[in-house]
């Protein structure tokens, strides 16, 4: 089952439930969705799919930070948003995975001690490993670590 079935399906069930916030949050999910395939003009991969999910959550996360303190109305929908889309979310990868994936690029790219001016080289083989499976500042960070 496709990931807009299923938050079709979601939506569906949120509507009848009589729960507007869970619904409309699932709407610009499917919506998003949607989108992507019309502009696509074909279905979307699973991968095209998370990669939709991981950037609303990320756009949802930016409005919620550059959100003032006393718009609470604001914060409270944000945060909701972020709970409903996580569950349509991939599971994130732990940082133990990361660093197991960047030790595996270090190795292929055969670098033992990896410097500052070899960042470059390592992001651009590390990341299309880890995306959409893992927020890139966390992945940054922790390349970041590895000199010292």
């Amino acid at each position: 089952m496709s990931k807009i079935e299923l938050v079709r399906a979601e939506m569906i069930k949120a509507m009848k439930s009589g729960d507007k916030e869970r619904k409309e949050a699932l709407s610009m999910l499917l919506s998003a969705l949607k989108n992507k395939a019309i502009d696509k003009r074909a279905d979307l991969t699973e991968d095209e799919e998370n990669e939709i999910v991981m950037k609303e959550i990320k756009q949802t996360k930016e409005t919620l930070e550059t959100s003032p303190a006393d718009r609470t109305e604001i914060i409270e929908q944000c945060k909701l948003r972020i709970a409903v889309y996580q569950e349509f979310a991939p599971k994130e990868m732990s940082e133990d995975e990361i660093k197991a994936v960047i030790q595996g690029v270090l190795e292929k790219l055969g670098i033992e001690k990896p410097e500052a001016k070899d960042k470059g080289k390592i992001m651009k083989e590390l990341m299309p490993l880890v995306k959409g499976k893992a927020d890139g500042k966390v992945v940054n960070s922790i390349v970041s670590g590895f000199f010292a």
